[in-house]
This record gives C-alpha cells, sequence and structure tokens, in this order.
C-alpha cells in the first residue's frame, strides 16, 4: 500500500459565521487535509469528522515525521477500507480546537490579544456549517459520505439534517444521538478540574504565560476511564503493582498500581499538546447535540429530514456511547424507511475499539464503501 504524505492546508474565511450561541465569528481560518484525488464530475469526495482530542490529520505521515501519523490511518488510505485510490478524502479541523484552525489561543483581530475566555461557545450545528463552506469552497455539490466516529458521528448524522441533499451516505461509528446525564457528569468533573487549576486564569492563561497543566491532567484521566472497558483495563493491567515496588504494597499514595501510572503517563501526554479552552469548547458541544430536542424527544420526527444511506457501527463494550444508543438511531431510520445497515461489534477495547484493528469492524467498513458508497461515484 502506498504511504499517504498529506500537505496541512489552511483556508480562510472573511464573511461571519452566525453561531447558534447568537454570537458570531467575523472572520476565521479552518485547517484541512485532502488525500486522494478529486475526480472529474466531484462525486467522490468523503469527508471525515473528527473527535475531541483527534484533527483534520486523518491519515498518512508528513514528509520528514514518520512518527506523526494521522489519527485514523489504519482506516483511510490506499487499498484501506476508505481507498484513497478511488476516493478523495478531506479532514477539517474544528472551529475551536487547537490544531490549525482559529481556536481561544489565537489572536482577536479585534483586540490583539488571544480570544482567551472571549472565545464564543460553538456547537455540532456550528462546525457542520463551517464545514459547508469549506465544501462549498472546493467546489464539491454533493459529498459520496460523511463518516465519524463519537463526536465525529454526531457530526456526520447532523450533516444529513442541516444538508439533507449535500450527503449519499452518512457513516455513524461508536455514537450518539445525544448524551445521557451520566456522560454529561463526566464532561463537568473534567471541566472543573480545569477551570479550578489556579493557573487557568478564567481561560486568559495565554496572557500569564501559563498552562492549567495539572487540570489538564485530571481532565484526560477522568476522559481516558470512559473511552476503555472494564475488561480491556483488566486484561492490560489487572491489578499489578509497578515494577519498582516488586509486587509489595507501598502503603502511601503514590502510585502503585500500573494502571495508576498509565493515567498519569497519559495525562502528562495530553498536558504537554492540548488547549485548556478547547477541552472545555468541545466537551461543552457534546453536551448541547441534541437533534431531537426541537421536536418534543422525537427522534424519528428530528430524522425525517434526512434522506442519505446509512451506516451504523456499535461496539458492545462501549459503555461510553453504549450499542442501545446506536439501535435508537436505526430505529428512528427505520420508521423514516430510510436505507440502513447496522453493524454491533462484539469487541472488548471499548469505546477506543472505533480506532482499533478489529477485523469485523474492519471489513464492514470496507464492504459498505466498496458495495454501497462506490456506487454513485462515477468511473
Amino acid at each position: 500500500m502506498t504511504q499517504l504524505t498529506p500537505i496541512p492546508q489552511f483556508m480562510h474565511f472573511a464573511d461571519s459565521l452566525p453561531l447558534a450561541s447568537g454570537k458570531q465569528m467575523a472572520s476565521y481560518d479552518l485547517a484541512y487535509e485532502t488525500y486522494g484525488t478529486l475526480n472529474a464530475d466531484k462525486s467522490n469526495a468523503v469527508l471525515i469528522c473528527h473527535a475531541l482530542n483527534a484533527s483534520h490529520h486523518v491519515a498518512g505521515v508528513y514528509a520528514g515525521d514518520d512518527k506523526n501519523v494521522g489519527w485514523w490511518d489504519n482506516m483511510v488510505g490506499s487499498g484501506k477500507p476508505v481507498d484513497t485510490d478511488r476516493f478523495f478524502v478531506i479532514g477539517i479541523n474544528n472551529l475551536g480546537s487547537c490544531f490549525g484552525s482559529t481556536s481561544p489561543a489565537h489572536t482577536n483581530p479585534e483586540t490583539g490579544k488571544p480570544y482567551g475566555s472571549s472565545f464564543p461557545v460553538v456547537t455540532v450545528e456550528d462546525w457542520v456549517n463551517a464545514q459547508e463552506r469549506l465544501i462549498t469552497r472546493l467546489g464539491i455539490t454533493q459529498l459520496a459520505a460523511v463518516m465519524g466516529g463519537s463526536l465525529g458521528g454526531m457530526q456526520a448524522l447532523s450533516w444529513t439534517l442541516q444538508f439533507p441533499d449535500r450527503l449519499r451516505h452518512c457513516v455513524c461509528i461508536a455514537s450518539s444521538p445525544n448524551l445521557s446525564a451520566q456522560n454529561i457528569a463526566f464532561n463537568e468533573v473534567a471541566r472543573r478540574a480545569i477551570t479550578t487549576d489556579p493557573d487557568f486564569y478564567g481561560g486568559d492563561f495565554y496572557a500569564h504565560a501559563t498552562v492549567p497543566e495539572r487540570g489538564l491532567r485530571l481532565a484526560r484521566m477522568v476522559g481516558h476511564i470512559t473511552y476503555l472497558s472494564d475488561d480491556a483495563m483488566d486484561e492490560k493491567f489487572g491489578r499489578e503493582r509497578i515494577e519498582s515496588l516488586a509486587g509489595d504494597a507501598a502503603y502511601g499514595f503514590n502510585e502503585e498500581f500500573q494502571i495508576e501510572s498509565y493515567l498519569k503517563h497519559q495525562g502528562k501526554k495530553f498536558a504537554s499538546y492540548f488547549d485548556a479552552n478547547t477541552y472545555l469548547l468541545i466537551t461543552r458541544a457534546l453536551d448541547y447535540f441534541d437533534p431531537a430536542k426541537a421536536f418534543a424527544g422525537d427522534l424519528s420526527a428530528a430524522l425525517a429530514r434526512a434522506k442519505a444511506q446509512f451506516l451504523v457501527v456499535s461496539f458492545t463494550t462501549d459503555w461510553r456511547f453504549p450499542a442501545s444508543r446506536s439501535r435508537e438511531i436505526v430505529k428512528a431510520l427505520v420508521d423514516n424507511k430510510l436505507r440502513v445497515s447496522y453493524a454491533e461489534i462484539d469487541a472488548s477495547q471499548g469505546h477506543d475499539a472505533f480506532l482499533l484493528e478489529d477485523e469485523r469492524y474492519i471489513h464492514a467498513v470496507r464492504a459498505y464503501f466498496s458495495e454501497s458508497v462506490a456506487k454513485g461515484v462515477a468511473a
């Protein structure tokens, strides 16, 4: 298989973007990458939407940097399920993210200082509106598919409601039609870890040359627990202690168990590259997503606007976005007599399974793209 070597690109938008909050972005930039070749009639474009801590760097490696592998490299590429020899794949970094698109860390042209706490709250619908503008600028009238996992799946679902005529297929993986109260609670604990860090300064920590590292570490530790299943943690760590203790209890409060050491490592790594304000923005966008809210909670009524064909995938041990929530989406689609394929994968890895190499999962996505999505693509 040919290794992809994408080049990050940026698109500037001078026209203001109205937001769900009633505020607007007067101007902004979106970072994006493309893979493969857009065909003559532009019928082979696939948009990949990213989740919380991912970006527009979906696949491949940058020239001279073979360690920075795209977050869905096992899914997108030459000869892979989303085959870039056939499809033109687009990854867009969401507004407010810390990987290139305009974010709280960027300079507000009105003040000459970082946006910080003044950056407006954004929603899934706002992201989709921004993505649609970029897709239009690329000259693409209709996408062959919009695909995403977790929060990315919410964006894919929202595309079918906001722009039902602009896509033929929706691939919604390990996602949900809204967050449960428990999920909102986990997000709130993580946000409070950040906002109560003395180095946060109400979101304007850039001016103080600080980073709320302690809060970010705790937020990531809380979040990471929810991405793994009990089986996955038990299989990988069990109750084993770190090697330096040689199996003996230290009778103290520093990390002793391997799972503690692992979470500490994940938190430290995350705090080294992720922005605290971005974490707040993205988790709040997760909380707000609820397309059925305008229809008195009736998801079937909400999805009546959709026209796309769907692939919905869930994982049995995913307790953050359980299979039952995917089945709610499937039922609402069936209620509207929309074409939908559903795969429920008995995988042990929990929510993170959507990023991994389960053979049945990979095969289901490959089959859907080669047998369904490809039908609408000109030779």
